[in-house]
């Protein structure tokens, strides 16, 4: 049974940081890529960020490109997302998710796994 669990989310003023994580079991983790996305309140699920199974290839959103960073550590079967100067437009529950075939990994479709969310909410 694979299982993805997030953690890390919460509450944070503007300009702050947070590191989410991702540990993933029930899958060889190593050959999976893995994605980042967010869901605000009423918007569709988008895409956030995308890290290949060897680590050579990442992928950002524009809107937090130089904000965040996308890391992995096969070892522990655990993705990271490093968010800096968070603004309230953030605000969203954020979601990973483990690709096998994924290709750009930029589209929610590519993902064959996700995990429950973890909130992160940005005060002004």
């Amino acid at each position: 049974q694979v299982q993805l669990v997030e953690f890390g989310g919460g509450l944070v003023q503007a300009e702050g940081s947070l590191r989410l994580s991702c540990t993933a079991s029930g899958l060889t983790f190593s050959r999976y890529t893995m994605g980042w996305f967010r869901q605000a309140p009423g918007k569709e699920r988008e895409f956030v960020a995308a890290l290949s199974w060897s680590g050579a290839r990442t992928s950002y959103s524009d809107s937090v490109k130089g904000r965040f960073t996308i890391s992995r550590d096969n070892a522990k079967n655990t993705v990271y997302l490093r968010a800096n100067s968070l603004k309230p437009e953030d605000t969203a529950v954020y979601y990973c998710a483990a690709g096998q075939g994924a290709y750009s990994g930029t589209s929610l479709y590519e993902y064959d796994y996700w995990g429950q969310g973890t909130q992160v909410t940005v005060s002004s």
